[in-house]
């Protein structure tokens, strides 16, 4: 993993090397928040040292969706509210048992007893600055947060450069979903200059634009019923042919 890094006004990223997961600190008015922190025991152990160094207190955590690799939490970040949307909290209550297995079969030293411990976020956003962009797109109550005074988009798993859309199809309609939130993302990005996604490089400048492109031709592709041609396809992306499959079966079939 590497380090924290500053990549606006009281924003800061650290990536995992699981999967390029991206752990996000934001400076609120009242101390840090959280936002997606992990991945393994080690490596939340270090974002805590990094956390220490800032000498700001962590006062909430944000999940930007209930998967269980976004709804990881450490003793020292503090015993601290844990916020996701209301619809992402429902489900991640409801499938903790469910995160808490994938978690420890997917990476190690997790307190697995911290996993999947969120509560609704209040209707005027509470702690978490700026505006809160929900969606159901790739998760139920996917939500990305936009600090539009700082000129970032934090887009949980969205506009990424290493993983393609990807889809819950235990909701109806996720092409259509997949459309309507890059259609307010893209709005969102009008204001903005960076764009940290959940996995995979942050987006700066010129890229944003790229990126909202990129996931525009992908679900176009399959709202087509064509096969989507796409860098992140490609022969280092074997990991993802599974989800690939799955994503163009469905579309093909609606």
């Amino acid at each position: 993993m590497g380090k924290l890094n500053q990549v606006a006004d009281g924003v800061w990223v650290r990536q995992s090397e699981w999967a390029w997961t991206n752990s996000i600190v934001v400076r609120g008015e009242d101390g840090l928040i959280l936002i997606d922190p992990g991945i393994d025991g080690s490596e939340l152990n270090q974002l805590a040292d990094d956390v220490d160094r800032l000498g700001i207190p962590v006062v909430a955590g944000f999940s930007t969706h209930p998967h269980w690799d976004h709804l990881l939490w450490h003793p020292r970040f503090g015993d601290v509210p844990r916020y996701a949307t209301p619809a992402a909290a429902h489900v991640a209550s409801q499938a903790r048992e469910r995160a808490q297995a994938m978690a420890a079969e997917s990476a190690s030293g997790i307190p697995l007893d911290l996993v999947a411990l969120v509560t609704p976020l209040p209707a005027d956003g509470g702690p978490v600055p700026g505006e809160t962009i929900e969606h159901q797109a790739h998760a139920v109550g996917h939500a990305a947060v936009l600090l539009a005074d700082r000129g970032v988009l934090l887009a949980g798993d969205m506009l990424s450069d290493v993983l393609i859309p990807l889809f819950d199809f235990r909701q109806d309609d996720q092409v259509g979903a997949y459309e309507a939130a890059l259609d307010r993302l893209g709005e969102a990005a009008g204001h903005v200059d960076v764009v940290v996604p959940g996995h995979g490089a942050v987006a700066e400048g010129p890229e944003v634009a790229a990126r909202l492109a990129a996931d525009h031709a992908y679900i176009d592709a399959l709202r087509r019923g064509e096969e989507p041609v796409d860098a992140r396809l490609g022969p280092h992306a074997d990991w993802l042919f599974g989800p690939h499959r799955s994503n163009l079966e469905q579309a093909q079939g609606r």
